[in-house]
């Protein structure tokens, strides 16, 4: 059905999150984790936890609009992270998904040159993505709807699903 949904619970969340840390520590543990906001917050939190990185830094990218609306190129907002003697780190950039893979491909762009590598992890990748990313937990094509993102705002504010 095309409404059907894929829904990421916290118990699965907590899964998938274990399993994403396990295959980046086995292909060796980043120096930083970086989290795309917002729906990259939780993941890049949780995998430094689980991987013992506490070195974390977050980078705002917009680029969805609504369910399924996006802008023309996802927009990199200030303040960007500032890597100063990091030319020889490794770089883990967390988010929710590659949908498209536009925002994840800008950060990987914004990093080259800044940073030693990148290694990307996300939970969910879709097929149409540009940038398949090192580490994912599971496919899907379908929309996906996150635990910290299934209800409105309280303040009416904001895009329910964005």
């Amino acid at each position: 059905m095309a409404d059907e949904r894929e829904v990421l619970t916290w118990e699965l969340f907590d899964e998938a999150v274990w399993s994403l840390a396990e295959e980046v520590a086995a292909e060796g543990v980043p120096d930083m984790i970086l989290s795309i906001a917002r729906g990259g917050l939780l993941i890049g939190g949780a995998l430094g936890y689980a991987l013992g990185v506490k070195n974390t830094y977050t980078m705002n990218v917009e680029f969805y609009t609504g369910v399924d609306e996006r802008l023309e190129v996802p927009r990199i907002l200030p303040p960007a992270p500032d890597f100063v003697d990091l030319h020889d780190a490794t770089v883990l950039v967390a988010d929710d998904v590659a949908d498209t893979g536009l925002t994840l491909r800008s950060v990987q762009e914004f990093c080259a040159g800044k940073v030693g590598r990148v290694r990307t992890a996300t939970i969910y990748a879709k097929p149409r993505s540009v940038v398949r990313p090192d580490h994912v937990w599971r496919d899907t094509d379908r929309w996906i709807t996150f635990p910290w993102s299934d209800r409105p705002p309280v303040t009416g504010r904001g895009v329910r699903d964005a």
